[in-house]
This record gives C-alpha cells, structure tokens and sequence, in this order.
C-alpha cells in the first residue's frame, strides 16, 4: 500500500471549473462610454486594436444609423 503523498499537486484546469463566459461581460449605455472612445480613437492608442475583434452588442436602430452614415459621409 503507498502512503499518501505530501506533496502539493498540481491542479488541472477543468472546463466545469470556468468561470462562464458572460460573468466577464458588463453592460454599460453608450452615452457612458462614447467621450472615452472617440478620444481613445482619435489619439490612435495601439492598445485599443488589442479589442479589433471583440464582438460589441447594440440596438438594430443603431446599427442601421451607423451603417447609413458610412455609406453617406463624404470621403475624407
């Protein structure tokens, strides 16, 4: 019979032990974060093309206004 070891285990990482995805989501309204982001963009922080890919949720109404305005504005 081997005696139980003392020596620290190493814990595997187990998908049921993760954290869910949508606890590391916050809901926040636009007019909270708008100021921050168009300055964060006209400065050109590198750090903000790290967030290039993460998906941003809003309004079909707004979608549909932002995506008008793009195809209207003139070329700059």
């Amino acid at each position: 019979m081997r005696a139980a070891s003392t020596e620290p285990r190493l814990k595997l990482f187990e998908p049921k032990n993760r954290v869910a995805e949508g606890s590391r989501m916050k809901r926040v309204r636009l007019k909270q974060i708008i100021n921050v982001l168009s300055e964060v963009a006209k400065s050109d922080r590198t750090w903000l093309s790290d967030f290039a890919d993460d998906e941003v949720k809003i309004s079909a109404d707004l979608f549909e206004i932002l995506s008008l305005y793009r195809r209207l504005r003139p070329s700059v």
